[in-house]
């Protein structure tokens, strides 16, 4: 892996226990335009060493979770699991020059250890017993764990990119472990020797990892090796201001794209504005994210997600997308045999209210149903006898007109109207219960049109003729 010469190198490097969950991908996304911004590079890594719940499945739901988001990666991915030896071997180096230690304190002393402390009311932390004893004190054969040499005088401090200046006292930090007594790296050493081989030069997250942070730099230290520029970002909560869970949203980004009609550039550009902001703008597409993201848009508070907010500008992103795309993602969300040329050409109408594909799918299931049309209670109870009447007049005004278009089906129903003496919602109403089975739709004349002259007509004609001969 080879250094990075002055340019920005950001990771994402999330666990595979499960899918890409929207703290994560908010995480990757905010990796992946710094990088982009800066003209650097955004590398993935999958910390995968918990092999018993890391699982291929969860590696695959990750990685198309980001693929979905259109985030790419410059290098390919970096397995941790695959890394094993190199961590061993940054830790014999420490080892070898002063900066760790074995200790040999066997599990039931570090649980007297433990329960002393809590006892004492005091942090639970490694005391150090064999920071500077002589190995051949332990008997021999023992097994042992590798644990470094923190600094115990002084403090450390931190200038971080989003929390500003942040300082702990070294006494606060204990030689927490390197090595296991199997000889397993532990996360803490990996994650160093990682972001360091793959020339990481600033460390994007959640500043849950804050306090790892002041445990990891003296690894850097220790190795004489350049430490990374630190951003901390806020965790997001849910509406109510609690931690964020499945209740509120925290869900898989799969969820959003298959469950709830999210398109990727809504919930891309939900996650570019949960947490960073650009003065009031609200709508900002992939390219101006690129242009405009740096750290310092990065706010101090947690973000709150809205999934309300989320579906609105789903439908914004729902209005200017392409309408042959909008019909392939649409259809295999009707239950019904269908037509991608006429739902493409229904599209600018059926958009111009649906927040969801799940909403476009229900507005558009009326063209592809097969009479006897199933009617919605709200629907039947339009279709009363003077209803039933007046869609006779419609059907067999209609049926006279040649001119099968919007502006002339439009001045010949709103003639018969004029007529009846009746609101052109009096004809519209059992209309479009007739026509479309529901209460909501298109404009009535835009579905006159999209059925076609000789269905919409049947559908007419199904519901003003008498009981009997329907």
């Amino acid at each position: 892996m080879a250094s990075n010469s002055g340019q920005v190198v950001t990771r994402f490097a999330p666990s595979p226990t499960g899918f890409l969950h929207i703290g994560g991908a908010r995480t990757a996304l905010f990796n992946w335009l710094y990088a982009r911004h800066h003209g650097g590079k955004a590398l993935l890594r999958i910390e995968d060493t918990d092999r018993k719940r890391s699982t291929p499945e969860a590696i695959d739901a990750i990685l198309d979770g980001l693929a979905w988001l259109g985030l790419d990666w410059d290098e390919d991915v970096v397995f941790q699991s695959e890394r094993g030896a190199r961590h061993v071997e940054v830790a014999e180096q420490l080892l070898a020059g002063g900066h760790a230690y074995k200790c040999y304190a066997t599990p039931e002393e570090l649980e007297e250890m433990r329960a002393a402390q809590r006892a004492a009311k005091q942090p639970l932390r490694y005391d150090g017993r064999w920071r500077d004893r002589d190995p051949a004190d332990a008997p021999t054969g023992a097994p042992y764990v590798v644990r470094l040499k923190t600094p115990q005088e002084g403090e450390t401090a931190i200038e971080d990119r989003v929390q500003g200046r942040v300082t702990v006292r070294n006494a606060e930090l204990d030689d927490y472990v390197l090595l296991r007594a199997d000889g397993s790296p532990t996360y803490m050493l990996a994650v160093v020797v990682d972001d360091h081989d793959m020339g990481v030069t600033h460390v994007i997250r959640g500043d849950d990892h804050l306090n790892n942070a002041f445990r990891q730099l003296p690894i850097y230290r220790a190795m004489g090796w350049a430490e990374p520029a630190y951003a901390h970002i806020p965790l997001i909560h849910g509406s109510d201001g609690a931690k964020l869970s499945k209740r509120h949203g925290a869900l898989g980004a799969e969820t959003y794209r298959d469950e709830f009609g999210i398109l990727p550039e809504a919930l891309f550009n939900y996650l570019l504005r949960l947490g960073w902001g650009h003065g009031d703008r609200e709508e900002i597409d992939r390219d101006e994210a690129i242009a405009l993201f740096d750290l310092d848009g990065v706010g101090k508070s947690p973000s709150r997600f809205d999934l309300k907010k989320l579906q609105n500008l789903n439908g914004h992103y729902i209005r200017a997308a392409d309408d042959a795309r909008l019909a392939r993602l649409v259809a295999g969300r009707i239950d019904l045999p269908t037509d991608e040329a006429l739902l493409t050409q229904a599209m600018p109408v059926l958009k111009t209210r649906a927040r969801d594909l799940d909403e476009l799918a229900e507005g558009a299931a009326f063209l592809f149903k097969t009479r006897p049309l199933a009617m919605t209670e709200k629907a039947q109870s339009l279709l009363n006898d003077d209803a039933r009447a007046i869609l006779h007049q419609v059907s067999t005004r209609l049926r006279a007109e040649n001119d099968w278009t919007i502006e002339a089906l439009e001045a010949t129903t709103k003639s018969l109207a004029e007529e009846l003496s009746l609101g052109l919602g009096k004809l519209a109403q059992p209309m479009r219960a007739a026509l479309t089975g529901t209460t909501t739709s298109p404009g009535i004349f835009d579905v006159l049109v999209l059925l076609g002259r000789e269905e919409a007509l049947a559908r007419l004609d199904a519901q003003a003729a008498p009981a009997a001969e329907r």
